[in-house]
């Protein structure tokens, strides 16, 4: 995760970006900005964002193209994802929450419930990467296990029969 942690902001409309970052930069975040879902992609894959705030309708490729192309892209790391839209209706929540968003927030934002689900977003993601990193030492560890026992194996052949078995 970068230290501060790093934010995208994707809307088609920039006074709804611009509300975001007021709202979001006095809490001390990296925050970068798309205006569209080619846009979001792009700077998806370059910046790798700790979160990303993704509006629902916009031209081009609407966000849940985009959520799903980033939840299915393997090369990425875990990168949550809040859909921020219009869009209130339950079928809509489920359609983005299948499309692989990990929450919803409705238009206009809650100002106070924004900055708690980022910050709960933020710690899923410092979780997820703790236990990434977990996983390849420990990994690594059992791989150099797997080298000692086998280099163990080789030198039996070294020892007295009586010592060998």
């Amino acid at each position: 995760m970068h230290n501060p942690p790093r934010i995208l902001i994707v809307d088609d409309n920039e006074t709804n970006r611009d509300i975001l970052m007021a709202r979001l930069g006095p809490q001390g975040y990296d925050l970068k900005q798309a205006a569209d879902g080619e846009e979001a992609l792009a700077a998806a894959r370059e910046l790798l964002p700790d979160l990303i705030l993704l509006d629902v309708m916009m031209p081009k490729i609407d966000g849940i193209e985009v959520c799903k192309t980033l939840k299915n892209d393997t090369n990425l790391p875990f990168m949550p994802i809040i859909l921020c839209t219009a869009k209130a209706d339950s079928k809509d929540v489920v359609t983005g929450l299948e499309a692989g968003a990990d929450d919803y927030l409705t238009k206009p934002i809650d100002q106070t419930a924004l900055v708690a689900r980022v910050k709960a977003a933020l710690r899923l993601k410092q979780l997820h990467d703790q236990i990434t990193e977990m996983n390849k030492n420990l990994e690594q560890r059992v791989g150099d296990q797997l080298v000692e026992i086998e280099r163990m194996s080789g030198l039996k052949r070294f020892l007295p029969p009586q010592i060998a078995e």
